[in-house]
C-alpha cells in the first residue's frame, strides 16, 4: 500500500467504519449493572463461598494476613462454576514479566472422563500455582537458558476476571511470577514486597502519633494514560510505525499543535465511538475509568481512572492498554502507546498519581485546612521530600527506556532532574519550619469571576506546575515522568521503598526523642522537620523545570541530571540502591543487577531494530522514490533546455545534493550497526546512545528534506499531515 492509496482508504474508513462488535444495549442493562459484571469480586465471593472461606479470604485481601491454602479448592470450584456460567472454556494465569507486557498461557477446564465425554476440572492447586517456561522470559543472568522452570503464584488481592472474545470467554487470574530458585522475574512480586515494607514503617510512625489501624497502610495509584489513534491504513503503509511504534521519518506538517486547538476539543465521532466502547469494556472488568478527552497533540487522547490500591491499579492499567489496542482495531484504527510516535509534537506519558493511607486513617498526604498545625501530615510529607532528595536518581531509572528518552525534557514532559513541587502554601510552611518558627499557612480563598450569574469558585491555596516531575497536587504527588507504554509497577516499587526508608528514619528519630517522654513529641517533631528541611530542601523547586536556568541551578544544588537511559540505569546497581532494596527485602542484589542487564539489553535491541529499519526504509522506499523523481526532473530540465529555458535546475540540484548526502549517512549508519558491539551491556548501550542515535538523526534530517521536494504521488510513506489530521 502506498501513501496515496492509504490516504484514500483512510478517508473512506472514517465515513464507513463499522465496529466488529454489536454495541452494548443499555436499554435492558443499566451502566451500574454492567460495572464489574465480569469480575470475581467481593459480591460474587460473598454469594458463592461458604462464610468461613469468604471471611478467610477477606482477611488476606483486606488485612494482609497469610493466605490459608486449605480454602483454595473451595475457591477454585466456585471460580470455575462462575466462569463456566459466563461461557469460559479456559483459564489463564496472567503475569507481568520483565518485558513490560502482559503474559498468559491458556489451559482448558475440560478433562476427558475416559468414557468419550469430558468433565470440567479446576483444583485449588491449579488456582494457586502455574508453571510457564521461565527460560523464554528475560532473567538477566538469574537463570541459565537451559534452566526452564518458573512458577506463577495466585495474587488473591487482585480479583480474577473474564475476558470476552467474539468466539467465547476465558478466566484470567492475576499472578506473581518467580523462578524455581525464588527470584522475582516480574513486576508484581517486587511491588507486593515494597507494599509490605511501606506498611511496616508507616505504622511505626502512626503509632508514635497514637494512631492504631488494623488495615495495612498501602499505596494508591491513579495513572493518566495518554495515547495516539491513527487510521490503520497509514500504519500498514509505514513500516516504522508497524515495527517500531514510532515514525523514523516525517517532515514537519504545515500545522502541528501550535494553535492549541486540540486540547479538550470536541472529540471526533469515530474516536468518541471508540472511547465509549473502551469505557464499556473496562466497566465490565471493574476498571473505574473516569475521564476521557483530547490531549494536546493532534490525534492524541487520554483516559484516566479513579485512584485505587496500587497493586490493583497496576493490573488495571495493563488491562487498559490491552483494551485500547484491541478496541481500536474494531474501528479501523491503531492505538500507539510509544512515548514519541511523531517528532516535533507532544509525546505520551502516564502521569502516576501516588498517595498512601487506608480506609481507617485516610490519606496520609492530606494537609487539611491548616497544614501548619497538622504534624502527622507534615511528617509524612517531609519523609517524601527526604526520599526524593536521597533517591531521585533511582526514581529516574524506573522510567528509563529508549522510547521515553525521546520525551523526557521536551515541552510535554518533565526534565530528567528529579525535583518536588510543593506549591505556594506548603513551600511557605516548610520554609517557616526550616527557620524554626511556624506562624501560619495560606488559606483557601474564593474566586469571584465578576459575572452575577456564575457562582463563586473555591480557590486552591496554590497553583499547579506541569514542568515538575514530582508535584504535590492537593493530597497526593503526581509523578509525571512515567512513559505511556510502561508499567507503573517499577516507579511504585521505588516510591514505596524510598518512603519506607524515610519513614523508618523518621520513626527511629522520634522513638529516640520520645522514649519514656511522650510529652516531648511536639518538640521532637519540630526538631526533626527542621533537620530534614535543612538537609533536603535542595530538591524543592517551584519554578519552570524546562528553563536553562533551572538546569544550572540544579547542578549547583547537587541534583543529578541523568538525561539518557544508559546513565540512568546504572543507578540500579549503585551501592545506595542495593543497600535500600536489600534492607527492606524488596529486591536482592542479584535481582537488581539482572534488571539493569535486562533493561540495557532492551535499550540496545530497540535502537538496533530502529536503525536496521531506517536503513531498510531508506534503501527500499525513499531512495527509489528520489531516483524516479530525479529522472523526471532531469528529463524535464533537458526538455526545457532544448527550447532555451533553464527552469527546474535548482530543484534538481537540491534533490541531488540531499540524495547523495542521505546515501552517504545511510551507509555509514549501516556500517556502524554492523560493527559496533561492546564488551558489556553498558558499553554497548552507551555506544548506541552516543553514536547510533546521532547517525540516525543525520539520516532523518536529509530524508525529511527530500519529503518536501519529491512529488506527492511518488512519496510512498504517508505524511504527518495525513496521519495526524485524517481521523
Amino acid at each position: 500500500m502506498n501513501g496515496l492509496s492509504a490516504r484514500r482508504d483512510a478517508i473512506k474508513a472514517i465515513t464507513e467504519y463499522k465496529t466488529l462488535y454489536a454495541p452494548l444495549d443499555f436499554s435492558e442493562t443499566s451502566p451500574t449493572e454492567v460495572f464489574g459484571c465480569n469480575v470475581f469480586n467481593d459480591c460474587v465471593m460473598r454469594d458463592r463461598l461458604p462464610k468461613n472461606v469468604y471471611k478467610s479470604l477477606k482477611k488476606t485481601i483486606e488485612l494482609g494476613e497469610k493466605l490459608d491454602a486449605s480454602v483454595a479448592d473451595i475457591v477454585a470450584n466456585a471460580m470455575k462454576d462462575w466462569a463456566i456460567e459466563k461461557g469460559a472454556t479456559h483459564f489463564t494465569h496472567v503475569f507481568y514479566p520483565l518485558t513490560g507486557l502482559t503474559a498468559e498461557k491458556h489451559d482448558s477446564f475440560l478433562v476427558p472422563d475416559g468414557k468419550g465425554s469430558a468433565i470440567a476440572e479446576f483444583s485449588g492447586k491449579m488456582l494457586i500455582q502455574g508453571e510457564p517456561d521461565a527460560s523464554s522470559f528475560p532473567s538477566g543472568g538469574l537463570r541459565a537458558t537451559f534452566e526452564a522452570r518458573g512458577y506463577t503464584a495466585w495474587d488473591v488481592t487482585s480479583p480474577a476476571y473474564i475476558l470476552e472474545n467474539p468466539n467465547g470467554t476465558f478466566l484470567c487470574i492475576p499472578t506473581a511470577f518467580v523462578s524455581w530458585t525464588g527470584e522475582a522475574l516480574d513486576k508484581k512480586t517486587p511491588l507486593l514486597r515494597s507494599m509490605q515494607a511501606l506498611n511496616k514503617q508507616a505504622k511505626r510512625v502512626l503509632k508514635i502519633f497514637g494512631v492504631e489501624t488494623k488495615l495495612p497502610v498501602i499505596c494508591y495509584a491513579g495513572p493518566e494514560q495518554e495515547y495516539f489513534l491513527i487510521d490503520r491504513n497509514f500504519v500498514f503503509a509505514r513500516p516504522d510505525l508497524l515495527i517500531a511504534g514510532r515514525t523514523l521519518f516525517g517532515a514537519k506538517p504545515p500545522k502541528g499543535q501550535e494553535f492549541e486547538d486540540q486540547y479538550f476539543g470536541v472529540i471526533p465521532r469515530r474516536v468518541l465511538s471508540f472511547m465509549m466502547e473502551v469505557d464499556r469494556e473496562l466497566f465490565k472488568l471493574g476498571v473505574p475509568v473516569k475521564t476521557r478527552h483530547n490531549e494536546v497533540a493532534p490525534s492524541q487522547f487520554e483516559i484516566a481512572p479513579i485512584y485505587e490500591q496500587g497493586n490493583l491499579a497496576t493490573d488495571h492499567n495493563q488491562l487498559i492498554m490491552t483494551v485500547l489496542r484491541s478496541v481500536a482495531k474494531r474501528y479501523g484504527m491503531v492505538c500507539l502507546l510509544h512515548e514519541k510516535p511523531f517528532a516535533g509534537i507532544n509525546g505520551s506519558g502516564k502521569h502516576l498519581n501516588y498517595s498512601i493511607g487506608n480506609d481507617e486513617v485516610g490519606c496520609l498526604f492530606d494537609p487539611g485546612d491548616t497544614p501548619h498545625e497538622n504534624a502527622q501530615f507534615l511528617v509524612f510529607c517531609a519523609a517524601a521530600i527526604r526520599a526524593l532528595h536521597k533517591y531521585g536518581p533511582l526514581l529516574r531509572a524506573t522510567v528509563a527506556s529508549a522510547s521515553n528518552d525521546h520525551r523526557l525534557g521536551a515541552n510535554e514532559a518533565p526534565p530528567a532532574i528529579m525535583s518536588v513541587y510543593l506549591g505556594e502554601q506548603l513551600t511557605d510552611v516548610f520554609g517557616q519550619i526550616k527557620k524554626g518558627e511556624v506562624k501560619g499557612s495560606k488559606k483557601k480563598g474564593v474566586m469571584n469571576i465578576g459575572i452575577d450569574t456564575l457562582p463563586p469558585l473555591p480557590l486552591d491555596p496554590g497553583d499547579r506546575n506541569r514542568t515538575s516531575p514530582f508535584a504535590f497536587t492537593g493530597n497526593r504527588f503526581e509523578f509525571r515522568a512515567v512513559g505511556s507504554s510502561m508499567s507503573i509497577a517499577g516507579s511504585q516499587v521505588a516510591l514505596n521503598t524510598m518512603m519506607a526508608e524515610s519513614l523508618d528514619y523518621v520513626a527511629t528519630e522520634l522513638e529516640k526523642a520520645t522514649a519514656g517522654k511522650p510529652d516531648k513529641l511536639n518538640a521532637a517533631v519540630q526538631g526533626l522537620l527542621q533537620k530534614i528541611m535543612l538537609e533536603h530542601d535542595a530538591v524543592v523547586f517551584n519554578g519552570d523545570g524546562y528553563s536553562e536556568e533551572w538546569h544550572k541551578e540544579a547542578a549547583r544544588r547537587g541534583l543529578a541530571n541523568l538525561k539518557t537511559t544508559p546513565e540512568a540505569l546504572s543507578q540500579l546497581s549503585a551501592p545506595s540502591t542495593i543497600d535500600l532494596f536489600t534492607k527492606y527485602g524488596v529486591l536482592t542484589e542479584a535481582e537488581l543487577r539482572s534488571r539493569e542487564e535486562i533493561y540495557l539489553e532492551q535499550y540496545c535491541k530497540s535502537i538496533e531494530t530502529e536503525a536496521n529499519l531506517m536503513v531498510r526504509i531508506a534503501t527500499t522506499i525513499i531512495f527509489p522514490a528520489a531516483f524516479r523523481y530525479q529522472n523526471e526532473l532531469a528529463q524535464a530540465c533537458a526538455n526545457l533546455k532544448a527550447i532555451g529555458k533553464e527552469y527546474g535546475t535548482t530543484t534538481l540540484d537540491q534533490l541531488t545534493t540531499n540524495l547523495r548526502a542521505m546515501q552517504k549517512v545511510t551507509y555509514e549508519l549501516q556500517t556502524l550497526v554492523e560493527g559496533g558491539k561492546g564488551d558489556s551491556a553498558h558499553t554497548q548501550a552507551t555506544f548506541y546512545c552516543n553514536t547510533i542515535l546521532p547517525a540516525m538523526r543525520e539520516v532523518r534530517k536529509h530524508a525529511d528534506l527530500l519529503e518536501t521536494i519529491i512529488a506527492d504521488d511518488l512519496w510512498v510513506l504517508p505524511s504527518y499531515m495525513e496521519m495526524l489530521f485524517i481521523r
